[in-house]
């Protein structure tokens, strides 16, 4: 099949998305599917090149609206293109938009991955609103399949189109992250873009629930990685907790490099708030893969699959007490913490592993060309 992916954003940039795109369309590519992906030039890359044997283009943009890059360039990219499927995304509108009317232009079929609700804040929550009630039910009305990457109860805006729903879980590439022993970093790993779109992932929270384990463990240390604009609202917010000697944040992690933070730390926690915008948490199935115990909250679209194979601790939203708990129990009890790392492992490998993945959404895409 000729595949093409329209993110709003790929590879180089650091996000969800990005990488669910990444590991999927890699794998598609290994399969011998021919996968092209039209996205935003940002961080500023080369216009067109092959990564992990996907074609790239990458087009200029003006500005963003929210968290979307506004690409001029892009509809006519996307009639120009010659392809089997679209495979589209959201929740970052403009990229998916054009990807429908594409679609139904040339009569191709639309897989639409539907990763979380669009929310905003301020003047932005104006505009998640307004698109709510407008082009989003076009798109989705247009889309063929809309896939969900965790089962259970649909967003109220997908509701009308649960017949064209299907769930395809986010992967995990189980060749690179792997089981290791490296020189120890630290107890915890955190991992996210410090930005505002990502506030959701709870560091706040973490942060809290640090400042509470630390009266029990006095050395205790956080490593946390990735880089924005409120990075230095949690350094002082670390500060103020008395966490300055605790907290290391490390900026931005080299894909090359990522495997061994995982590793060298005693365990991952990921303390998402928000359930309207955490669709996923792909860094909890590369801190399983990777033989790390984790540490997440019941929003997070692994986190039954946690509980049930007893690889990690999950909690409420927004606990700093209960996340506390958790994280100490584990920094107490190796015996525990060695159990999970097993489950962990298995599991990804059973259920998440990226070759797995792409059988399933080749699957999705060859349904509706047949």
């Amino acid at each position: 099949m000729n595949i093409l992916q329209t993110p709003v954003r790929f590879h180089p940039f650091v996000g969800g998305v990005e990488k669910y795109v990444l590991t999927l369309s890699q794998e598609l590519a290994a399969r011998n599917h021919s996968v092209t992906v039209v996205c935003a030039n940002e961080p500023r890359s080369p216009s067109s090149e092959i990564v992990n044997g996907i074609r790239v283009k990458r087009l200029p943009y003006i500005g963003k609206v929210a968290n979307t890059n506004i690409t001029p360039t892009l509809p006519l990219a996307l009639l120009s293109e010659d392809y089997d499927v679209v495979h589209t995304h959201l929740p970052t509108p403009w990229a998916a938009d054009w990807s429908a009317f594409a679609a139904m232009l040339r009569k191709k079929p639309l897989v639409l991955t539907y990763h979380n609700d669009i929310v905003g804040t301020g003047g932005n929550a104006y505009v998640a609103r307004l698109y709510n009630q407008t082009l989003l039910k076009i798109a989705l009305r247009i889309a063929d399949r809309i896939v969900v990457t965790r089962p259970g109860p649909l967003s109220p805006f997908l509701e009308p189109y649960a017949e064209k729903v299907v769930v395809v879980p986010n992967s995990v590439d189980t060749t690179v992250f792997t089981p290791r022993r490296v020189e120890p970093m630290a107890d915890i790993f955190f991992l996210s873009v410090l930005d505002e779109y990502h506030r959701y992932k709870g560091l706040d929270t973490l942060l809290r629930a640090l400042e509470l384990v630390k009266r029990e463990y006095p050395g205790v240390t956080l490593v946390v990685g990735g880089s924005g604009p409120l990075r230095g609202y949690y350094e002082a917010m670390a500060a103020s907790l008395g966490l300055s000697e605790n907290v290391d944040f490390v900026g931005y992690i080299p894909d090359e490099d990522l495997a061994d933070y995982y590793r060298g730390c005693r365990l991952f926690v990921l303390p998402s708030t928000d359930p309207a915008q955490e669709g996923f948490g792909i860094v909890l199935l590369e801190a399983m893969a990777c033989g790390r115990p984790v540490v997440t909250t019941s929003i997070t679209g692994v986190a039954d699959d946690i509980r049930r194979m007893g690889a990690g601790k999950v909690v409420e939203p927004d606990d700093a007490d209960a996340l506390s708990h958790a994280i100490a129990e584990l920094l107490r009890d190796d015996d525990e913490s060695a159990r999970m790392c097993d489950a962990g492992r298995g599991l990804v490998e059973a259920k998440y592993s990226c070759k797995r993945v792409a059988e399933q959404m080749e699957a999705v895409y060859m349904d509706l060309l047949l």
